[in-house]
C-alpha cells in the first residue's frame, strides 16, 4: 500500500480537533512524513444503541488518515463495555450484560459507516471486537496485566481522587478497565490510537504496556471534545442520553443542530463537518462582524444532514425547519392518526408525543399543547377528524 506524505494533508491531521499528541506532535508527524503504514484504532464501547456527533470527530480523522493510506481499525469494546468505563464519572455505571451489549451494537458498523468506507477492498478498514482477546484472558494474565501499575497511578485519575475526598464507592472492578483497554494495544500491536481527552489516562495504559510487553512506542491522540465554550458543559454524552445521533432522521438531526448554543458553532464545524479550515474561520469573521448566528447554525445543519442523509433530504430538512418553526407554520408532511379515543390526553400518547397519560396532563398543564394553532387548555378537550395537534415546536398530528 503506497502511503501518502502530502504536507498539507498531514498537518490537517496533526492540527484539526487535536488537544494533545503524546509523546510529541514532531514525533507524530516523524511517523506520518516517514512513508511507514501505521496501525491506528478508535475503540468505541457499545454502552448505548446510537453513535453520535461526537464520535465522528475521532471517525472524521481517521478517514483523513484512511485517505493517506493508513490501516484503520475500528475496535467495539464489547467485553470492556461490561466492565464499565470510569472516565469523568462520579459514580461507578452500571455494568452491561451480554443482551444489553448485542443489542446495542447491532447498528454500530452501519452507523460508522456513514463516515468510514468499510467496502474498501484495496485498504480493507477492519471492524474488530476486544473479546476477541479479552475474555481469553485467565486470572494470572490479568495479575500480570495489574503488575505494570501502582494503585498510586490509579489514583492519579482526577475523578477516582474526587470520589475518595466525597467518600463516594470507588470498586476495584474499575481499576481493571484501564488495563484491559490498555491490553488492546497490546493484541493489536498497533502505532497509534486516537480518542477523546476523557480517554486519557486509558490510552496511556495502552502505551504503557505496548512499551513493557513489546518494547514498542505508541503514539496517543487526544481529540477535542465538544463541549459548550462558555459553561464547560459536554454537548454529546451517551450516559447522559445527550446529543445527536448518527442514526438520527434528517428532521431530528437538523432540528436537534439547531438547538445547539451559539456559542459552540464554530467547534462543531471545526469538528464535526468537511469544511475547510479556510472556510470556517470566514464564517468566524462573519459571526465577529455581526452575522446572525441563527443564519450560520441553519448552515451547520445542513452541513451535517448532508453528510449523513446527503443534500435531498439535508434540503427537505431544512424547508420543513423553516416551514415548522422560522415561519411558525403547520408543516405540509404531517403525520396522521386514527385514535382509538378522540381525547386530547389519548391522543397524546398513541401518537407518540407522551409516554403515559400522566406526561400527557403535565405537558397540557404546562401549555405545552395546541389543538389547530389554540393552546389547550383542558385535559378534557376532545378532538374530531381534520384536526392538527401539535406539542412543543416539533411534534405535529392530524386527526383522521
Amino acid at each position: 500500500m503506497v502511503v501518502s506524505t502530502d504536507s498539507q494533508k498531514i498537518e490537517e491531521v496533526l492540527s484539526r480537533s487535536i488537544d494533545t499528541i503524546y509523546p510529541s506532535k514532531e514525533e507524530f508527524q516523524k511517523l506520518l512524513e516517514s512513508g511507514k503504514q501505521l496501525k491506528i484504532y478508535v475503540g468505541i464501547d457499545p454502552t448505548a444503541t446510537y453513535v453520535h456527533l461526537g464520535h465522528a470527530t475521532n471517525y472524521i480523522i481517521l478517514k483523513r488518515l484512511h485517505t493517506l493510506g493508513h490501516k484503520i481499525i475500528v475496535l467495539v469494546g464489547d467485553f470492556t463495555a461490561k466492565i464499565g468505563d470510569p472516565s469523568d464519572k462520579s459514580a461507578a455505571r452500571r455494568r452491561l450484560t451480554d443482551e444489553d451489549v448485542q443489542e446495542n451494537l447491532k447498528t454500530f458498523k452501519a452507523q460508522i459507516g456513514k463516515i468510514l468506507d468499510f467496502d474498501d477492498t484495496k485498504n480493507p478498514i477492519e471492524f474488530k471486537f476486544n473479546s476477541e482477546w479479552l475474555s481469553k484472558l485467565n486470572f494470572e494474565d490479568v495479575c500480570d496485566l495489574a503488575s505494570h501499575f501502582t494503585v498510586q497511578r490509579m489514583l492519579e485519575r482526577d475523578n477516582f481522587e474526587k470520589r475518595i475526598k466525597e467518600n463516594k464507592p470507588l470498586y476495584v472492578h474499575e481499576f481493571f478497565y484501564p488495563l484491559m483497554q490498555g491490553y488492546d494495544s497490546v493484541a493489536m500491536d498497533v502505532d497509534v490510537e486516537l480518542g477523546g481527552t476523557d480517554q486519557t489516562f486509558n490510552m496511556l495504559a495502552g502505551r504503557t504496556l505496548l512499551k513493557d510487553y513489546k518494547n514498542k512506542e505508541k503514539i496517543v491522540v487526544t481529540t477535542t471534545l465538544l463541549e459548550n465554550p462558555v459553561t464547560g458543559e459536554k454537548l454529546m454524552s451517551k450516559s447522559l442520553g445527550t446529543g445527536i445521533g448518527l442514526d438520527e432522521s434528517p428532521i431530528d438531526m437538523f432540528g436537534k443542530t439547531m438547538r445547539l448554543p451559539d456559542e459552540a458553532i464554530i467547534q462543531v464545524f471545526i469538528d464535526c463537518t468537511y469544511k475547510s479550515m479556510g472556510e470556517i474561520e470566514k464564517m468566524k469573521q462573519e459571526l465577529a462582524f455581526g452575522a446572525n448566528p441563527r443564519d450560520l447554525k441553519m448552515r451547520l445543519a445542513h452541513e451535517i444532514v448532508k453528510t449523513y442523509h446527503g443534500e435531498e433530504e439535508a434540503q427537505k430538512a431544512e424547508e420543513y425547519f423553516i416551514n415548522t418553526f422560522k415561519n411558525k407554520e403547520t408543516p405540509d408532511d404531517i403525520k396522521e392518526l386514527k385514535p382509538n379515543s378522540y381525547n386530547i390526553v389519548s391522543v397524546l400518547v398513541e401518537a407518540g408525543f407522551a409516554v403515559s397519560t400522566s406526561e400527557a396532563r403535565r405537558a397540557i398543564s404546562q401549555g405545552g399543547v395546541k389543538l389547530n394553532d389554540e393552546k389547550v387548555e383542558s385535559i378534557d378537550v376532545n378532538t374530531k377528524k381534520g384536526d392538527v395537534v401539535q406539542k412543543g415546536k416539533r411534534f405535529f398530528v392530524k386527526i383522521i
